[in-house]
């Protein structure tokens, strides 16, 4: 039995019809379209290696060997491709900065660990737990603190080059504006473009870099062969500073768990399948993995792309067949030293004004759910979750110990500051309400949208 149905005559999708998971078109098809996800997801994916200081051409590699696993575990049941996530970027670069890439590497590695588990147990029990857990105002408020608290990264590199960060910047929202469908979802792509054409006009590829050797981009990209295996790294438990470090990674699992069920749930809408929405348990697993692997061998986390969602909205094709193609095309890819060098190669005032934008857009992300939710600010309890968490992560709050080495950035405090006020305003509320014995919750679940669905 094949594994794809093939759709209709195989080159088009008839008006109001869709390309579901287990059905394909032909092969030349389906390769374009599958090579149309590569592009897609490239612009946001290449972006966190980047800021971070990983090797693209890894990161590249195990987004397609990620995706694969994703098929795998989902049984070419769930389109998805796994890049790079955002939310690792804040802690990432703590981490690295205070204990080494190692450290930041096991981060990445127990966040994988533990999304497996919490996909273990949503298979097991369903997914309504999670909707609780992380209600609308809080999973809104998670997501915006991320992007907020990475500003100053954002101005770090648009001060180093104003004019060209300035130059990518409106080139992005011009694209983003006025291009409709696929040129506008990957307007980021285009930025970074006309941004490193812009650059080199100016004679920004002819400068030493101090973060490449000291080695001009141009000599980099020169010097590099063009076929070569990635740079691979392992993670580092045994520095002092490490699991200090791997605190500040743990909000990122609550944001790849808000990611993941909006995926399979925007899947399951579009694609017409409410059976879609019971694979919630295995995605989470599945990214668990991706992520795990992706750690150990020096790759960033990944997560599912909302830039894809976009592609596959366009083109009415769900086809999972779109995806190994995809996977495999990031990981031939990877194999070219020469492309990973073109990449870091991208100068600082480019970073500078793409990051502006991005991490204000990751910030708009949270805010987005609040409205798509219909989230409820004449409440005290939902204000001040949101209020409280979001200036600790813009003002950068931490709690340092000299003497132990003991630290905690404000993505952490701001996450937990979140988390307990909800919680524990919600109970008092409760309690005031309707008394111990008959607990009730004053508000809908479900953080993206929908009734719950048990997976």
């Amino acid at each position: 039995m094949p594994l794809w149905k093939i759709h209709g005559d195989g080159r088009t999708v008839a008006p109001g019809a869709v390309v579901r998971p287990d059905e394909r078109l032909n092969w030349p098809a389906t390769i374009a379209i599958g090579v149309q996800h590569v592009v897609a997801m490239f612009g946001a994916t290449f972006l966190v290696p980047i800021l971070t200081g990983f090797p693209v051409p890894t990161t590249l590699l195990f987004s397609g060997i990620g995706t694969i696993l994703f098929l795998l575990v989902t049984r070419n049941k769930l389109p998805s491709y796994l890049g790079s996530s955002f939310a690792f970027i804040a802690p990432v670069t703590a981490a690295t900065a205070s204990a080494g890439m190692g450290s930041a590497l096991a981060g990445i590695v127990a966040v994988g660990v533990l999304l497996a588990i919490i996909g273990v147990v949503v298979h097991t029990v369903g997914v309504r737990w999670v909707d609780r857990f992380l209600p609308p105002v809080l999973a809104g408020t998670i997501v915006a603190l991320i992007g907020f608290n990475l500003a100053g990264a954002a101005h770090n590199n648009y001060a180093l080059s104003p004019i060209t960060a300035t130059f990518t910047l409106t080139v992005t929202i011009l694209f983003a504006v006025v291009f409709r469908g696929f040129l506008g979802r990957i307007s980021i792509f285009l930025g970074v473009i006309a941004g490193y054409i812009f650059a080199a006009f100016r004679g920004e590829l002819e400068i030493p870099n101090p973060l490449l050797d000291d080695k001009t981009p141009l000599q980099l990209i020169d010097q590099a062969d063009w076929i070569g295996l990635p740079t691979f790294h392992l993670p580092d438990f045994a520095t002092p500073g490490t699991w200090t470090a791997m605190a500040m990674f743990l909000p990122v699992v609550l944001v790849l768990i808000a990611e993941n069920v909006g995926h399979v749930r925007g899947v399951a809408t579009m694609a017409e399948d409410p059976k879609i929405n019971k694979q919630t348990g295995k995605a989470l697993i599945a990214d668990g993995l991706s992520t795990t692997l992706a750690g150990f061998f020096g790759g960033s986390g990944t997560t599912t792309y909302g830039e894809n969602i976009g592609v596959m909205a366009s083109t009415r094709v769900y086809s999972t067949a779109a995806y190994w193609v995809a996977g495999i095309t990031a990981i031939l890819l990877s194999m070219s030293p020469k492309f990973g060098a073109v990449i870091n190669s991208v100068p600082a005032g480019v970073l500078g004004g793409i990051t502006t934008g991005l991490y204000g857009l990751i910030g708009v992300i949270g805010i987005k759910i609040w409205v798509d939710n219909k989230v409820d600010f004449s409440r005290p309890v939902n204000q001040y979750t949101a209020a409280v968490a979001l200036i600790v992560a813009v003002g950068g709050f931490q709690i340092v110990d000299q003497d132990s080495g003991f630290e905690l950035g404000g993505i952490v405090l701001a996450t937990v500051a979140a988390i307990l006020i909800y919680h524990l305003g919600n109970l008092i509320a409760r309690l005031r309400k309707t008394g111990a014995d008959d607990p009730k919750p004053l508000e809908p679940v479900g953080p993206l949208g929908g009734d719950p669905e048990d997976a």
